[in-house]
């Protein structure tokens, strides 16, 4: 973390009780600094930590006066919930919208009347979902967002593996009702997603970067893949103008794929809105692409939430 900035460890609830945990980032001010900043509310992917380079993000955002929290879902990393590694989309959506309300609650350094929101993958899916229902959210920042997850869950696979896996969810739902313990299964399996794996391995990470991957696991409960293939984001997209939103997106994608996401942009989304797209896959926007896909986002957050 660059030294220069202030970062603390802050807890809040969610909806329903669990604790979140993440990190508060506050611009460098005097001790008779009375100003309130605007603020953003950050976190991860599918299964992912706020340690996996987000903090880069955070980092940037908070050196253009912005106050910066940064969380692990429900179920993830230094955040409470069960069952552990349970990736569910309505509590994830739920804990950004907590997330808004413990800012405002810190009336001594946060304008709640200039809030926006960032996400990334899966969260980038669920910042249109927030911007849509919640309206406290004054901008949003969508980086190659999940779209419809009916319609990825069906085109990686044939027909007779799709059934096959409709059939595993069936099992794990008896076996849960039961209750015995939720299937888990890898998130990640490194001889089917090469990209995904060379981003996710601790083994591709440098040295200074090895750290990163201490609260992550590649293991998920199999309802969250059943929960995946039933949740659609894009079915909120016409709800979120006039909340001005960039969406970032990567001229080859095949995790949430380019041209479902620039069709949403061009046929679903209300203005104020802008598409920027750049050179890599899915995976790229974190490191090769960072400074565009950062400076973007940050540009963004300027314009409408300090103007």
């Amino acid at each position: 973390m660059n030294t220069s900035l202030t970062r603390h460890n802050v807890e809040f609830p969610a909806e329903d009780g669990v604790i979140l945990r993440g990190w508060l980032y506050e611009p460098a001010k005097t001790n008779d600094d009375q100003q309130l900043y605007p603020a953003i509310v950050m976190a991860h992917g599918y299964g992912a930590v706020k340690e996996l380079y987000l903090d880069l993000y955070a980092e940037c955002f908070v050196r253009s006066n912005f106050v910066v929290l940064l969380y692990d879902h429900q179920n993830f990393g230094e955040s409470e919930g069960e069952p552990r590694q349970e990736i569910d989309p309505p509590k994830q959506i739920k804990g950004y919208s907590s997330a808004i309300t413990y800012l405002e609650s810190r009336t001594n350094l946060v304008d709640a009347q200039r809030i926006g929101i960032w996400g990334s993958s899966y969260s980038g899916g669920h910042v249109l979902v927030v911007s849509a229902k919640d309206k406290r959210v004054k901008c949003v920042v969508s980086q190659m967002p999940s779209i419809s997850g009916t319609q990825n869950l069906k085109r990686r696979r044939n027909e007779e593996d799709y059934q096959s896996l409709l059939k595993a969810f069936e099992r794990d739902r008896q076996q849960r009702a039961e209750g015995r313990p939720p299937r888990v299964i890898p998130i990640i399996r490194p001889e089917e997603q090469k990209d995904w794996w060379n981003f996710f391995d601790v083994g591709h990470a440098t040295e200074e970067d090895k750290w990163r991957y201490k609260n992550w696991k590649n293991e998920q409960t199999l309802r969250s893949v059943e929960m995946y293939g039933e949740y659609n984001p894009e079915e909120y997209a016409a709800d979120i103008s006039p909340c001005p939103l960039l969406m970032l997106v990567a001229d080859n994608d095949t995790v949430t794929f380019t041209e479902d996401e620039i069709e949403l942009f061009e046929t679903k989304i209300g203005e104020p809105k802008k598409l920027v797209k750049f050179n890599g896959d899915h995976f790229s926007a974190y490191k090769e692409q960072f400074q565009l896909t950062s400076k973007e986002a940050n540009d963004w957050f300027i314009k409408y939430l300090q103007s």
